[in-house]
Formats: structure tokens, sequence, C-alpha cells
């Protein structure tokens, strides 16, 4: 099922999302329904708060530009319970993001090109890694937003500032999108 995406201004998009167990109540429907929602609105990474869930859970697909990036070809995979543990801060780099919850805005942010991460994949296997390149800068936006986060969060006063009346029309529900949205109000 296709659920709607949270729009900039939602509570729970600044919550600090809650690990979860394997018992928690139909997990394995939640992640079918993460990946349709994220074919369906043409991301390429989608957090459970994006969703409306306050729980540690992203679903991230490079597939889908594994023709300009071949190393992602079938790159699909769930993440529960996602913590970086570690930055390399000694190099980063700097590229525009964009986000399913801030429909047509677009920053360049600066991140760490390697990070050390846990998480448990979607049978509860623990994975414990440093992972570099694009997937870790996908891997921290997703996962900043199971902190309370979004990448407006990471540029500059003043790209922010610049980009107000932007943010303030997502809140008030004035922004386009071709996916199922949930807006703060219309």
């Amino acid at each position: 099922m296709i659920l709607p995406i949270y729009i900039y201004g939602q509570p729970v998009l600044r919550k600090v999302a809650e690990d979860i167990t394997p018992d928690y109540p139909q997990l394995k429907e939640l992640i079918v329904d993460m990946w349709e929602t994220l074919a369906e609105s043409e991301g390429i990474g989608l957090a459970a708060p994006q969703i409306g869930k306050a729980i540690r859970l992203s679903v991230i697909d490079l597939d889908v530009i594994s023709e300009d990036l071949p190393e992602y070809k079938d790159f699909r995979k769930v993440f529960i319970n996602p913590h970086i543990i570690e930055y390399d801060e000694e190099n980063t780099d700097s590229m525009e993001e964009g986000c399913l919850s801030l429909p047509a805005i677009h920053e360049k942010v600066t991140r760490p090109t390697r990070i050390h991460v846990e998480w448990d994949d979607e049978n509860f296997q623990h994975h414990d890694e440093w992972v570099d390149g694009y997937l870790a800068r996908v891997m921290q936006h997703e996962f900043d937003h199971l902190d309370g986060k979004m990448f407006i969060d990471r540029i500059s006063p003043l790209r922010k500032q610049l980009i107000q009346s932007k943010l303030r029309a997502l809140v008030q529900g004035r922004y386009r999108c071709g996916y199922k949205t949930k807006p703060v109000r219309r």
C-alpha cells in the first residue's frame, strides 16, 4: 500500500525515533509498504518518520541510480535500528540534496564521506561496518530523519533564511508534487 509522505512541519519529523524489536506489529507489511511508497515517489531513501512512524526504520534503493553509479546495481536494503557510531571528519564533500518531505527544495549539504554504522537487516541480522561514498551520504540523510533532523538543519543560517518563504509555504500546504502527501494543513 502506498502511504502518504509527511511534509515539513509535521511534528513526527522532529521526533527522535525509537528502536524496535522483531515483534513490532506488522513489520514485514510496513517494510513492503515503504518500498512501494518509495518507488511511487521516485526517491532513493525513505525513513519511517516520513510516513508518520517514530521508529528507527529506513529503506534505501540505490539501484535506481545504478546507470550513473554502477557500483550500486541491485542495492536495495532495509535498515532497522541504524545508528551512526562515528563520523570520519577528515574528508567531507558538498552535494545538493533534496527530500521527499521537502518537495521542490534542494540545497548543498556538506557531509563526511565515510561513516561507521551499526544496524539490523530485515531478518534482524546485525551489521557493523564503515561505509563511504554516496551510500554514506544517503545513510546520513536518512538516519538524520531518525534523529529528528532534516537536511535543511545542515545548511548555513543564511541559506536557511533564504528558503524561509518556501518552508512557510510547505507548512501552509502550498506546494505541488507527484506523490501522495500528508501536509500539516490544507
